[in-house]
C-alpha cells in the first residue's frame, strides 16, 4: 500500500486495517523517504517499508518473507522521488539511503516499548537525534527528555548530576540537589558517551536499571524513579567489557535493543 493515495492517507488506512485485523501483513511504499513516515509506519505495525523506485530482487525477497510470515501466523492461530517533504524535518534526521531507512524502521519498532536502547556509531552521526526521535514517538513524549554527556562531566560531579545529593554531603554541597533521575521521572534519560562513564558510577547505574532505585549522594533514603534509558557510544563496549574497561553486566543491561547508526559517508543520499 502506498503512503500517498490521492485523497486517502496510507498511514490512516494502515491504522484502520490493523484495527480490523491485527494479523494482516501490510507492506508500505513511498517515494518520500522521510524519517517520520517510516517511523510511524513501523509503529502502526507495518511489516516493512520500501522506497520507490524498487530494487526488484530486494522487493521479491521482502515479499517472500511476508508470505512466510503470513503462513506462520495462520499456522499459529488462524513518482516524486528526490523531492524533500516537510515531514522530513520533524525528527531532524534526513535521508533516503537504505542504511538510514533501516534506522527509521528500528526507531519505529522500539519507540512504543520501554526497552533500554543502545545507539552505536561514530561521533557526529546524529545519535542524540535518534534518541530524541525515539522519545517523541514514545508513550513518554509528554514527559521530559534529558540528555547528559558522560564524557563532559568530571567524575566527582557526574554522580551528583545523575542521582542528586544531600546538603553537606561534600564540600560545596550547600543545599540539597535533585538529580536527573528524579527530575526525569516518567520521561527519557539519554546518556551520551556512556563508554566514558567511570566504573564507580556504572555500578550505581546498574542498580537503577535492575530495580529502578537509587540514593542521593550522602543520603540514606531509597528513591524510586520510572525513567527510560537510552544510551549512546562511539566505542565497542563488548570489547571494552572484555578488557574490564566497562562493566560486562551493565553492557548486557544496556544492549537490550541496539540501533547502529551509519556515518554520512555510507548514506550520501
Amino acid at each position: 500500500m502506498d503512503i500517498r493515495m490521492g485523497k486517502e492517507n496510507g498511514l490512516d488506512t494502515l491504522r484502520e486495517m490493523r484495527r480490523i485485523n491485527p494479523k494482516q501483513i501490510i507492506l508500505m511504499m513511498t517515494a518520500y523517504g522521510t524519517s517520520q513516515t517510516a517511523i510511524e509506519a513501523m509503529k502502526l505495525g507495518a511489516f516493512d517499508y520500501v522506497l520507490k523506485p524498487f530494487d526488484i530482487p530486494q522487493l521479491m525477497e521482502l515479499l517472500r518473507r511476508a508470505v512466510d510470515a503470513a503462513s506462520a501466523a495462520s499456522e499459529g492461530s488462524t513518482n516524486n522521488a528526490g523531492q524533500i517533504d516537510p515531514d522530513a524535518f520533524r525528527t531532524g534526521i534526513v535521508g533516503t539511503a537504505p542504511a538510514i531507512q533501516q534506522v527509521y524502521k528500528l526507531i519505529g519498532q522500539v519507540a512504543q516499548t520501554d526497552a533500554t536502547v543502545l545507539i552505536t556509531g561514530e561521533s557526529g552521526t546524529g545519535k542524540e537525534l535518534v534518541a530524541r526521535a525515539i522519545h517523541s514517538n514514545s508513550k513518554r513524549n509528554n514527559k521530559m527528555f534529558v540528555a547528559i554527556n558522560c564524557a563532559a562531566i568530571p567524575e566527582n560531579l557526574l554522580e551528583s548530576e545523575l542521582f542528586g545529593h544531600e546538603k553537606g554531603s561534600f564540600t560545596g554541597a550547600f543545599a540539597q540537589r535533585i538529580g536527573r533521575f528524579e527530575q526525569c521521572d516518567g520521561g527519557t534519560l539519554f546518556l551520551d558517551e556512556i563508554g566514558e562513564m567511570p566504573l564507580t558510577i556504572q555500578s550505581k547505574l546498574l542498580r537503577v536499571l535492575q530495580d529502578g532505585d537509587f540514593m542521593r549522594v550522602g543520603g540514606n533514603q531509597t528513591i524510586s524513579s520510572d525513567v527510560r534509558i537510552i544510551a549512546a557510544t562511539n566505542r565497542d563496549l563488548a570489547a571494552a567489557s572484555q578488557k574490564r574497561e566497562f562493566r560486562e553486566d551493565l553492557y548486557y543491561r544496556l544492549n537490550v535493543f541496539t540501533i547502529p547508526l551509519p556515518p554520512l559517508r555510507n548514506r550520501f543520499e
